[in-house]
């Protein structure tokens, strides 16, 4: 199998009792330790790996800033989605600040721990979310299928808004449950403003379950997003599954099935550049 060069739209760093950053805690032993970028680089020694995107994972303003100083001097990591409390009256200033910051490619409310499926439609987020327009800033979605019905209508509000749906909104893989999953996101495919990440799959199924029954959600992302799909490891997430970095890159190459030369170089890496305005 021959792996392609890849560009990595969404990967962790963390401190474990670090500025903002509760978790993991210990219920996840295999995650439980500092993730920073020699860690990254020692798990994907041998890979052609272009850069990737650091992506929050604590809804903390100190986590964002902690990251941003992390990598401003380190070429492995391209683009920071950061975090903003984007009901807060104060939104639209902090994200004008976290703008300023050079590697600032967007924000990631963590909506999937929010109990209202429609909060992201609220009328108090208008100004955070004009606010990330006007400086250029992409949206990620971290949504459950629950949440695809009212990402439509958030896109159809914002149709400038550049929005990427991660880990293909987390399917209920390890119940080999498709539908209503299936139409729902092959309806948000129909918004040319929303993209999808081909991430986080292995950590929606059980222990045990083989990659091989991701192959009817794969496909289906691949079919309904075509060059608007971009590869992504949600290392170091991944290894609470006992899976490796490359474990998971050959996984997506297999399932991905035959692509020409052009659709794999968009799919691990020309799409991320795209979406993320990166040169």
């Amino acid at each position: 199998m021959t792996r392609p060069r890849i560009l990595d739209s969404h990967q962790h760093f963390w401190r474990i009792g670090g500025p903002g950053q509760a978790w993991p805690d210990a219920g996840w032993p295999l995650i439980h330790r500092d993730f920073l970028a020699d860690d990254l680089r020692a798990a994907t020694a041998g890979l052609d790996l272009a850069g990737t995107i650091l992506v929050q994972s604590q809804p903390d303003d100190r986590d964002t800033d902690w990251m941003l100083d992390l990598v401003a001097d380190d070429p492995l990591v391209l683009g920071v989605v950061g975090w903003v409390a984007l009901e807060a009256d104060d939104a639209p200033a902090r994200i004008a600040q976290l703008a300023a910051r050079p590697k600032s490619v967007g924000l990631r409310p963590m909506l999937q721990s929010i109990e209202a499926s429609d909060w992201i439609l609220r009328a108090d987020l208008a100004p955070a979310i004009q606010a990330m327009l006007a400086h250029g800033l992409r949206f990620d979605a971290l949504v459950q299928p629950r949440h695809l019905p009212v990402l439509a209508r958030f896109a159809e509000r914002w149709p400038d808004l550049p929005i990427v749906i991660d880990h293909g909104a987390k399917p209920p893989v390890a119940d080999h449950i498709i539908d209503p999953w299936r139409d729902d996101l092959a309806a948000l495919a129909r918004y040319p403003n929303i993209w999808c990440k081909l991430s986080g799959l292995r950590t929606e199924q059980a222990s045990g379950q083989s990659a091989d029954a991701l192959a009817p959600y794969v496909a289906h992302i691949l079919a309904c997003f075509g060059d608007r799909t971009m590869w992504g490891s949600d290392w170091p997430v991944l290894l609470h599954m006992g899976d490796a970095y490359h474990d998971w890159v050959d996984d997506a190459v297999r399932l991905a099935g035959v692509l020409d030369a052009k659709r794999s170089a968009c799919l691990f890496e020309g799409a991320a550049r795209a979406f993320y305005g990166l040169a």
